[in-house]
């Protein structure tokens, strides 16, 4: 007889709290169970995983503390209001309209979402790693790096790091501690380098403790590390962007054409 991979691999090992949880969650970022509707009360959930009530309430307790489920004493736990937010990436390399925030924040913002980016430091780091490689630096080189974190409704929603090569950023803006009206792209427009191509690398992590600690996670939950090289008319790297969200209430959506 042929195991599937499951079976093979042998029963999952986590607390049985942690598994309904994990179905739960499942069924809601899909959108199996709608924003604001109710949950399976408990007795359903006790019949559906063959459970105590104890260990379905410490389940609902896992999904309230991450954001996704609503609840008050003497009420029904419900659905938050929205599915994950989707972030569309083909939209961050276009500058701003004379005036304008940074594309990425206006999106954001609506609807009736207040975003907000923090300058967190800018200065000039050592480079390793596929940062260095995305920037065509050799290794430890020196690079100017801006970091921020992106919040939304006045909850962290991103972190982000920065990178830009040295000769490119310094004496501009970009060195500058402050924050760029109308984002990156619209100054290294304005500097004679506008972005014409990206390349974005995703994968799905454990969280380091600086992200833990500013995404205010409220597990051992995954986030999604976006690594960015934007690339000038020549094909030169003009910036390298390192993001991190919350696994469990972000997705990418990507739009594109097949090759001619």
């Amino acid at each position: 007889m042929t195991l599937s991979s499951s079976e093979a691999a042998g029963p999952d090992p986590r607390p049985l709290h942690a598994r309904i949880a994990a179905d739960l969650r499942d069924e809601i970022m899909n959108g199996d169970l709608a924003p604001g509707s109710k949950l399976p009360s408990t007795s359903q959930l006790k019949s559906r995983f063959d459970a105590s009530n104890a260990t379905i309430q410490k389940a609902v307790r896992l999904l309230k503390d991450e954001g996704l489920a609503l609840g008050r004493a003497g009420a029904a736990v419900t659905v938050r209001d929205t599915r994950q937010r989707t972030v569309r990436p083909s939209g961050s390399l276009t500058p701003a309209v004379d005036g304008a925030s940074y594309p990425w924040l206006t999106e954001a913002s609506e609807p009736a979402r207040a975003a907000h980016s923090t300058l967190l430091a800018v200065e000039e780091v050592s480079v390793v790693g596929d940062v260095a490689a995305a920037l065509g630096l050799p290794e430890g080189s020196a690079a100017v790096c801006r970091r921020q974190l992106i919040t939304i409704e006045g909850e962290p929603a991103e972190l982000v790091s920065s990178y830009y090569p040295p000769d490119l950023a310094r004496g501009t803006a970009l060195a500058e501690p402050r924050r760029i009206r109308g984002g990156t792209p619209t100054l290294l427009t304005e500097l004679g380098f506008p972005p014409r191509h990206s390349m974005d690398r995703l994968s799905a992590r454990v969280a380091t403790q600086e992200q833990y600690t500013a995404l205010r996670l409220p597990g051992d939950l995954p986030v999604l590390r976006t690594l960015r090289a934007v690339y000038g008319a020549e094909g030169q790297p003009i910036e390298v962007t390192v993001m991190v969200k919350a696994g469990h209430l972000y997705e990418l959506q990507y739009e594109f054409a097949p090759e001619a």
